[in-house]
C-alpha cells in the first residue's frame, strides 16, 4: 500500500494566516517548512487512489502530487473517493473543490452524512456521487485492493453543527427555541471515527486516527494489528492554546488528546513499539513543528515520527 501525506497541519494550516506566534513567524521567514491542512492519499495498486479526509487545501495537494495527476483522458482522475473521519470543516471543505468529479464515492459515519446533507445536495448538482455509511456491517472493500473498517472514537461535534441547530430553533416558539438553543447535541461516539486500512495483497495495515479526544481500548486494539499508525498530534501540551481550553486528566477541551504528559498519547504509544508511528494534524502552536525543539527530540527519541507534507512510504 502506498501512502502519501498530502498535508500534516491542523485547521488553518501552518503558518496560520492571522497568527504571529513565534512558530508562524519562523515559517514566514523560511526557517520552518510550511504545511497544508491534514489529508492523506492511499492506494493498493498505484492506480486507484483514495483520500482520507478532504482538506480545504486539496487542490494544491492534488496538483503537486505526481501520483494523483489527472489523465490520460481530459477529465480522468485516479481519485476514486474520500473516507471522512469526522465532519470538521478542515476535513470536509475540500469536497467542494472536488465537485464535478463524476463517480466519486464518499464514506462517512451516519451523523456526518446527516450533517453534510445540505452540502451533499449542492455537490450532487455538479456530479452524481455515491454517499455511503462507513460503519456498515462487514466493512468496505475499495478498488485497488484495500479493505477498510471504521471504528467509533468519540462524540466531538463540530461547532457549526450546534450553531445551525440554534439558528433553526429560532423559527419555533420562544419557549422551544430557548430549550433547543441551550441543549447540547445528543452524545454519539460515531461523530469521530478511525480507519483501519488493509492491503489485501500484502496484508499491510495502516491505522488512521487524526482526531483523538481520549485514548481508548479501541485504539489499543487497532494498534495491536497495525504496521503503521497516523495519529492525532494536534497539541503537545494541554494548555498550549491557553488555560481556557484545558480540561482534567491532561486532555484538551478542544477534543484533541495532547502528546505529552502521563495521560498523553506519547505515553500510550509506548505500549505499542511494533508499528511505525507518525504524528499528523499539527496545530500551529505545537513545538513539534520545529525539528530543533526539545519537544521534537523527546518524541523522536521514543521512535515516533513527525514527517513533512509530501512524505510518501509503503505499508
Amino acid at each position: 500500500m502506498r501512502v502519501v501525506l498530502l498535508g500534516t497541519a491542523a485547521g488553518g494550516g501552518f503558518p496560520q494566516w492571522n497568527c504571529v506566534c513565534a512558530l508562524c513567524a519562523a515559517a514566514r521567514a523560511g526557517k520552518l517548512p510550511a504545511r497544508t491542512q491534514e489529508c492523506v492519499a492511499v492506494s493498493g495498486n498505484s492506480r486507484d487512489w483514495w483520500l482520507l479526509n478532504a482538506s480545504p487545501d486539496i487542490r494544491t495537494q492534488l496538483v503537486t502530487t505526481e501520483a494523483l495527476a489527472p489523465g490520460p483522458g481530459p477529465r480522468e482522475t485516479p481519485v476514486r473517493g474520500v473516507l471522512l473521519t469526522d465532519a470538521e470543516a478542515d476535513h470536509v471543505m475540500g469536497l467542494t473543490i472536488l465537485r464535478g468529479g463524476p463517480g466519486l464515492r464518499i464514506h462517512a459515519a451516519p451523523p456526518v452524512l446527516e450533517t453534510l446533507a445540505p452540502l451533499r445536495a449542492m455537490l450532487d448538482r455538479y456530479a452524481c456521487w455515491d454517499w455511503a455509511d462507513s460503519l456498515a456491517e462487514g466493512g468496505l472493500v475499495l478498488s485497488g485492493g484495500l479493505a477498510v473498517s471504521a471504528h467509533p472514537l468519540g462524540a466531538k461535534v463540530p461547532k457549526y453543527v450546534a450553531a445551525t441547530a440554534a439558528t433553526a430553533a429560532t423559527a419555533a416558539t420562544a419557549a422551544t427555541a430557548a430549550t433547543a438553543a441551550t441543549a447540547p447535541p445528543a452524545a454519539d461516539d460515531r461523530w469521530v471515527t478511525a480507519y483501519r486500512v488493509e492491503d489485501l495483497a500484502t496484508g499491510g495495515v495502516l491505522v488512521y486516527a487524526p482526531c483523538v479526544a481520549a485514548w481508548t481500548p479501541v485504539l489499543d486494539g487497532l494498534l495491536a494489528t497495525a504496521d503503521c499508525a497516523l495519529l492525532d498530534g494536534t497539541f503537545h501540551t494541554p494548555d498550549e492554546m491557553g488555560t481556557a481550553v484545558r480540561s482534567p486528566h491532561g486532555q484538551s477541551a478542544m477534543g484533541h488528546l495532547p502528546v505529552s504528559g502521563p495521560h498523553g498519547s506519547l505515553a500510550a504509544l509506548a505500549r505499542h513499539p511494533g508499528p511505525r508511528r507518525i504524528y499528523t494534524h499539527l496545530n500551529n502552536t505545537n513545538p513539534l513543528l520545529d525539528p530543533d525543539s526539545p519537544a521534537r527530540a523527546q518524541v523522536t527519541g521514543t521512535g515516533v515520527e513527525v514527517l513533512p507534507d509530501g512524505a510518501e512510504f509503503a505499508v
